[in-house]
């Protein structure tokens, strides 16, 4: 068949023009007849294929004009080659026919179609492309196309070999492909001249397309020759098609601003763009088919065609496939012989593949575009690469390269001109997905693997803005403030999804699914062919690549295993976006100029000078003033950045993402306790947000929020610092390392500021109290800042915890200065007064808890304000206490001032309570400041008991003021509640009865006449002995007191006695002291109990002393007591014997009585034998004692 190369393109479409914008068709202007696509069924076996009309300019349709019979098509109508708003874009190019596919068309779609791009569509190129690729089993024609990779999405476009060789003959460019050309696939390539039958049949159609537009159809000849549209059209052609391809990297710099790239020809050139769904395959196609109204249906295409020529195959899939991505439904096709018309014939579509020779089968075609999409799916696998599919003229192979790595083989990488037009739209598609991030956060390993694509193919020197946003991007695909989200544990960190693909997956030359390059005449191109068919018959067989056509994606988010990790990944994308940043500030030297209103840091500044609390103070003052500025946008960058520039804004906004990045990482050292480490990085990310006030010009209320966060951070690292002060070594080494990539950072800081800003925050002291100052400055500053644009109310939870930080760090600070005096306080031993530096730190103390308090007070925090006011009452007892250690010990009396601090500390912890409330709000808290109080009365009573004030008061007052400030001890001490104070408070109360007790029987000894008070005195002091028994007698721990209280109690009996005058009466008070006697046995049980324990354990373990038992046992205080309790127990007795015995001589025999004198007698006898023995051990004499106790209580001596 003699047309069969040419019959490709025998009718392509027409009047591909530039439209002059891009304009959306709304529903009514939809010039598709059925814009929802549709499912036809063709040759008996069923294709489904939808078309939907994304774009279109082309102006509503209206009816072709049928031309006469006769009609000469050879004669020029009088509208030829003018602009027709009938034809649309037709009429602006030349001969009505559209040029030559431009090499960046699909760019140019898929800019408009970015949502498309990546995601939903599988190929995205020009009609013409799509027909010549089904095309490729039917026909001989050579096939050279470019093929991108981006997504899930293929970009094809048209490579004019030849074109280019003519190009680089002239500029040097594109040498390396032509040498590999001539080498591997055609020693010989010469441009092939169109022939005058081919502009010849140009032209007829050209004219056909006019007539059929003019509505009269007369045809009226113009002046001039055929030859001159022809020359003109074969000139203009040639330099449209040489100025579609730009210069590599010959580009205005408004293209490294714009990433649209208007200037590079990537504009959407086609009439119409349409979402073209072939069986299974999503494509986005370019058309610029005419599509007439007319006919049977709304919609139809208009064919010219040489009667004396047979329709073949290749020209039937050409108009079946035309009329399926146009969504048209009929064909009409007007005859010629030597260009006079004969007659018109109307075609429906679905009718095409069965006409007579040009019978095609539509399943094998949709195998075909399966095959194909499959093979190119599996094969150009790397985003950014330029793959090349090639197939010769009349040769039955078809290859695959890639361009890129072939490119790399070179000096000069950058000689591909796919590259930029391929990084900008990897850029955009990713831009794109950005903007919906939060929509989808599945979406981020392909986000990541376009943004890395993107830059892998830049020269940063000449595109630093896309390269700086790019990585920008990445570090925003990193969320810093959220838990990691990655579950997949064994994908490796740095994992580049570009390269999720093995060797061994790229390259399988000899697979059964890609055949092998047996017919090959080089065996050499093995190795530059990425992929090969063998026969392009193969592409025919159904699903003969159907088994690699769902490839695995290659877009793995890398798994960081922990923050340190991610926030690592993100400084590094950081890093690379500030050197981009700064590479294109133009500047004479790198290094910034001074500026002359900053002092520079001295490395021996006095530390007097920033370390103390008044240093402190100045920086303080000046770092608000700063603050202050800020709010009305002062602007002092050193390096000369201009504000508003796309650096300026790069740089600011890359900045606050490093300093979010330091934070995150200084909060998670603090958590894993490393101290040293967060504060380093805290005073990075407080460096990077100095830096950043010193570039914006419009400070953001959330910027000035993280500068709060920020702080309240630094202060509680330097808390934390103060109180883990003996692992400082340590601290201080991870806090002075540094990483490359920090120190890269800080030089890029330092280009725009001298980053001091917050150096008083950020040293790491060794001085404690230092330390704890700049704690507090730092929660104030964060304090001051929520003070700005109203941030209080807009963050009420964050306000709430700089507040309790703020109160808890001034309690350190007055528990710091506290233990500070009560230190001097046991060192002052000759001084009678108290010096002043105890003052003053009691001062200190007092106003850090006053502050404490109010900031408690001020967020309603009721517990930590009570727990601050029972420091402040302890305080107070410390200033008492200090009051108290001077004058004479012999002298000493319980003096005013002491009296004056006891009764403020009082005050403090009730108002603790009355805080609190109830003891349900805080049951520990209460609890505690219930001890505290009943302790602070405890001792105000117990010194005035024992350093009574004489000199002042008389002793009534003296006495009726213990005894008040005893029962309030006793009111606050709660014995009951069951808690691991409870033994406590019942040795408290213990000895409070105790005490009492005692002081009235030193009172009722001391008294004189008034009966009525003595009775009270002795029921009191019968009264407070008693329970105080009862007490001791709970614990198993204080035998020595129950001891001492007993024998108190039968001292009582004895004075009593003594005032007795009757037998009777005396012998009932013996009695009873004897009593008591036996009642003490309990008490020398738990002696004996720990004696034994005692001399046990030394035997079974000698290293632990036997003061390590529960404990210790005063020895010395057992055998006191236990020598007067024996001399008691022997007076006792002895009274008693001599009692009963002058009783019996008076009264007549009573036999009860003779029995206990008996006892008595043999019990005293005892006693006496066993004082007598002055060898026998503590053991043994508590042995004696606890036998005669028993005989005792047995005996009844000590019983009525």
């Amino acid at each position: 068949m003699g047309d069969s190369k040419e019959a490709g393109a025998e009718c392509p479409p027409a009047g591909a023009a530039a439209r002059g914008g891009l304009g959306l068709l709304t529903q009514g202007e939809s010039e598709e007849p059925s814009a929802q696509g549709s499912a036809l069924f063709l040759g008996g076996n069923e294709v489904k294929s939808r078309a939907v009309v994304k774009y279109s300019s082309a102006p509503p349709r209206t009816a072709f004009a049928r031309l006469e019979e006769k009609t000469d098509l050879k004669l020029p109508p009088a509208n030829w080659l003018r602009e027709s708003a009938k034809l649309g874009p037709a009429g602006t190019t030349i001969l009505g026919n559209s040029k030559k596919s431009k090499p960046f068309s699909s760019f140019g779609m898929a800019y408009d179609f970015i949502d498309s791009v990546g995601n939903d569509v599988d190929v995205v190129s020009d009609s013409e492309n799509i027909k010549k690729l089904l095309k490729i089993p039917y026909s001989k024609s050579h096939v050279s196309m470019a093929v991108h990779r981006i997504g899930r999405t293929l970009l094809l476009d048209e490579l004019d070999i030849q074109e280019l060789f003519m190009r680089s003959s002239q500029t040097g460019d594109w040498t390396w492909l032509k040498e590999f050309y001539q080498r591997l696939i055609d020693q010989k390539w010469q441009r092939k001249k169109k022939s005058k039958e081919h502009w010849y049949q140009k032209a007829i159609l050209s004219k056909f397309l006019y007539y059929s537009i003019n509505g009269d159809g007369a045809a009226q000849p113009v002046p001039s020759t055929a030859e001159q549209p022809e020359s003109s059209s074969s000139d203009q052609t040639n330099d449209s098609d040489g100025a579609s391809w730009p210069a590599p990297f010959e580009m205005p710099s408004s293209v490294s601003e714009d990433p649209s790239a208007s200037s590079q020809g990537l504009k959407n050139d086609f009439v119409r763009n349409i979402l073209w769904t072939f069986e299974d395959i999503h494509m986005l196609v370019g058309s610029n088919m005419p599509i007439f109204g007319g006919g049977r249906y709304p919609a139809v295409s208009l064919r010219l065609r040489d009667n004396n020529k047979p329709i073949n195959v290749l020209t039937g899939i050409d108009y079946w496939l035309d009329n399926l991505i146009c969504n048209v439904p009929e064909l009409v096709m007007c005859f010629h012989v030597n260009g006079i018309v004969q007659k018109y014939e109307m075609i429906k579509t679905e009718e095409i593949p069965n006409l007579e020779n040009s019978n095609f089968s539509t399943k094998v075609i949709k195998d075909i575009a399966q095959n194909i999409l499959s093979f190119l799916k599996s094969n150009c696998t790397k985003e950014g690469h330029t793959y090349w599919l090639f197939k010769a003229s009349g040769s039955d192979i078809v290859k695959l390269y890639d361009l890129t790595t072939l490119c790399e083989e070179t000096e000069d990488k950058y000689q591909n001109p796919f590259t930029m037009p391929v990084a900008i739209l990897l850029y955009k598609v990713a831009c794109n997905m950005m903007m919906k991030k939060n929509q989808n956060k599945k979406h981020y390993g392909t986000i990541r693997t376009l943004l890395l694509n993107c830059v892998k193919l830049l020269d940063k020197s000449r595109h630093p803005q896309i390269i700086a946003s790019a990585n920008y991007m990445l570090s925003e695909l990193f969320q810093l403030d959220e838990p990691k989200k990655e579950e997949s544990s064994e994908s490796p960190l740095n994992e580049n999804s570009d390269e999720s693909y093995s060797e061994e997956e790229e390259e399988m030359p000899d697979s059964d699914e890609n055949g092998s390059y047996s017919t090959s005449s080089d065996p050499s191109d093995d190795n530059k062919a990425v992929a090969i068919i063998k026969s392009v018959g193969e592409l025919s067989v159904p699903e003969k690549y159907k088994s690699i056509h769902q490839i695995r994606p290659s877009c793995t988010f890398p798994v960081c295993h922990d923050t340190e990790e991610r926030c690592r990944l993100v400084l590094s994308y950081v890093l690379e976006g500030l050197k981009s940043v700064d590479s294109s500030i133009k500047k004479e030297s790198d290094l910034p100029a001074a500026d002359p209103n900053t002092p520079i840091p001295l490395k021996y500044e006095d530390e007097s000078t920033r370390g103390g609390p008044e240093g402190l103070e100045k920086q303080m003052a000046l770092f608000l003033d700063k603050m202050g500025s800020l709010q009305k946008g002062n602007y002092s960058s050193q390096s000369g950045m201009i504000p508003g520039s796309w650096q300026h804004k790069m740089k600011l906004q890359l900045i606050l993402k490093s300093s979010k990045a330091y934070y995150v990482l200084s909060d998670a050292a603090m958590s894993l306790q490393k101290y040293g480490r967060a504060l380093r990085y805290i005073k990075l990310a407080l460096q990077s947000h100095d830096t950043y006030c010193c570039l914006c010009t419009n400070m953001l209320s959330e910027v000035l929020l993280f500068l709060s966060q920020y702080l309240t951070l630094c202060g509680d690292i330097q808390l934390m610092l103060a109180q883990n002060a003996n692992n400082r070594a340590a601290h201080l080494e991870e806090f002075n390392y540094q990483t490359k990539e920090d120190q890269e950072i800080l030089h890029s800081l330092h280009r725009e500021s001298s980053c001091q800003g917050f150096a008083w925050a950020t040293d790491l002291s060794t001085d404690l109290e230092s330390q704890l100052s700049v704690s507090c400055k730092c929660y104030e500053a964060a304090n001051e800042i929520l003070q700005f644009s109203d941030l209080k109310s807009q963050n009420p939870e964050h306000y709430v915890q700089v507040l309790k930080r703020m109160g808890n760090i001034r309690n350190e600070m007055g528990v710091f200065y506290m233990n500070q005096a009560a230190a001097l306080q046991s060192e002052r031993v000759v001084s009678k007064s108290v010096s002043t530096a105890e003052q003053q730190l009691w001062k200190k103390s007092f106003s850090c808890f006053e502050k404490g308090i109010h900031n408690f007070e001020s967020i309603d925090d009721a517990t930590n304000a009570a727990l601050l006011l029972c420091n402040t009452g302890r305080l107070m007892r410390i200033c008492a206490q200090a009051h108290c250690g001077a004058g004479d010990e012999f002298k000493r009396e319980f003096s005013p001032e002491e009296g004056l601090y006891y009764n403020k500390a009082v005050d403090y912890y009730l108002k603790a309570l009355r805080s609190l409330g109830t003891r349900d709000i805080h049951p520990a808290v209460w609890d505690s400041v219930n001890w505290e109080l009943s302790t602070t009365y405890f001792t105000m009573a117990t010194l005035q008991q024992d350093y009574a004030p004489l000199s002042r008061k008389a002793q009534e007052q003296i006495e009726k003021e213990v005894s008040e400030a005893m029962m309030k001890s006793l009111k606050y001490c709660d014995v009951d509640s069951v808690s691991a104070r409870q033994p406590l408070c019942q040795y408290r109360a213990a000895t409070i009865h105790h005490r009492l007790a005692s002081m009235y029987h030193s009172c009722l000894r001391n008294q004189v006449g008034d009966e009525h008070l003595r009775k009270q005195h002795r029921v009191l002091a019968d009264l407070h002995y008693s329970k105080a028994v009862k007490l001791f007698q709970l614990l198993k721990d204080a035998p020595c007191e129950l001891l001492r209280v007993q024998l108190e109690r039968v001292a009582f009996a004895e004075f009593q006695m003594t005032s007795q005058n009757s037998n009777v009466g005396k012998l009932k008070t013996l009695s009873g002291a004897l009593d008591i006697m036996v009642r003490t046995k309990h008490a020398f049980q738990l002696i004996r109990k720990e004696l034994v324990e005692e001399f046990d354990q030394p035997k079974s373990d000698e290293s632990p002393p036997a003061a390590d038992s529960s404990p210790s046992l005063n020895r010395e205080e057992v055998i006191k007591l236990l020598s007067i309790f024996e001399s008691r127990l022997s007076f006792l007795l002895l009274q008693s014997i001599k009692l009963l015995s002058s009783t019996k001589k008076k009264t007549s025999s009573n036999t009860d009585e003779d029995g206990v004198l008996k006892t008595n007698k043999q019990i005293y006898s005892q006693l006496l034998r066993a004082t007598a023995n002055k060898n026998a051990t503590l053991l043994e004499r508590i042995d004696v004692l606890l036998h005669l106790l028993d005989q005792l209580a047995r005996g009844g001596g000590g019983v009525q």
